[in-house]
């Protein structure tokens, strides 16, 4: 199998600002689980239904298995595992069927990814079957957001997917876009929207018939304790802004600082988007997003409503309170 390049490349094929960084640096079986404890109350409006499953010698081939509600008006799935490894099995399977679904369909798959506990729920992409069976030359990989550091930081997202993820997938280094962390803020965001309206122009990314905004594939993001997605956090004001692609911020209240990220109305002209969230520290924000709660504060992950699906994936002790 093929390896990622083994120094740092910049793509020739891209305009000046737009640069790609590279550092090279059948269905499986299924165990059967006791749904009772999960003890899941989500509004009326969804349609609950259990997911059996059959049991399976080998601990390591679980498959998906848990509580799945569909809300069919919104485009809204959830989907709540009994353990973190079921989830993350789920998620490959979901990702490699849309990958395969889009590489057939317009030749090429883009992929946006978060930071956060996000790239190791990825962790079973690099294993059998699909490290092996995913058409990886056809990915486009980009970041919702980024903190402006370099890129071996230890508080960089491109650091975070390139030792969990990207270096262990032949996905061609010129389609893997990160910022350009020699800019202040103000101008890695310029830059990287520089980027995605050239990638929008060459027809690697769709635009969006309904918004005009760039329309990518698969957005695959997690959340924060305090409902933030990407770099939205509540009550910023970035949270209204619907003019540009990319924009940065230089007072997060999360280190570090200076960040750019991806708005609102591009997150939204998503064709998928994959919410994955883990842990009981986020269990109020999931119950007052999903379920029944007196909280009347609007989280920034409340505002996620893609053009087309959105599908939640929430282990235990996420879903708790629901």
């Amino acid at each position: 199998m093929a390896t990622a390049a083994s120094s740092l490349t910049f793509s020739t094929s891209l305009p000046k600002l737009c640069r790609p960084f590279s550092i090279s640096i059948t269905h499986l079986p299924q165990v059967s689980l006791n749904f009772k404890k999960l003890n899941c109350s989500i509004s009326s409006a969804l349609k609950i239904s259990r997911r059996t499953a059959t049991t399976t010698t080998k601990a390591s081939s679980m498959a998906s298995s848990g509580i799945t509600t569909v809300d069919q008006k919104n485009k809204k799935v959830v989907e709540v595992f009994d353990r973190e490894e079921e989830l993350a099995v789920s998620l490959a399977k979901y990702t490699a069927d849309l990958s395969d679904k889009f590489t057939k369909e317009r030749g090429s798959f883009t992929v946006v990814v978060s930071g956060g506990s996000l790239i190791k729920s990825l962790r079973k992409l690099v294993e059998a079957p699909y490290v092996d069976s995913i058409d990886w030359s056809k990915w486009h990989v980009f970041w919702v957001d980024e903190r402006v550091v370099p890129k071996d930081h230890p508080d960089s997202n491109y650091k975070l997917a390139f030792d969990g993820f990207l270096s262990k997938v032949p996905i061609p280094p010129g389609n893997v876009y990160a910022i350009n962390d020699a800019l202040s803020a103000e101008g890695a965001a310029d830059d990287y929207e520089t980027c995605l309206k050239h990638l929008v122009h060459t027809g690697v990314i769709n635009k969006s018939s309904v918004s005009g905004f760039p329309k990518f594939d698969l957005m695959l993001v997690g959340m924060g304790p305090d409902g933030h997605v990407a770099s939205l956090f509540p009550g910023h004001p970035l949270l209204k802004e619907n003019q540009k692609w990319v924009t940065h911020i230089t007072d997060s209240p999360k280190p570090p600082p200076g960040r750019i990220t991806f708005t609102f109305p591009v997150i939204n002209s998503s064709s998928y988007i994959a919410l994955v969230v883990c842990g009981a520290g986020k269990a109020s924000v999931v119950q007052t997003a999903l379920g029944k709660s007196q909280n009347s504060d609007v989280f920034p992950v409340q505002m996620v409503s893609p053009e087309g699906e959105l599908k939640w994936f929430l282990d235990r002790d996420a879903a708790s309170k629901l």
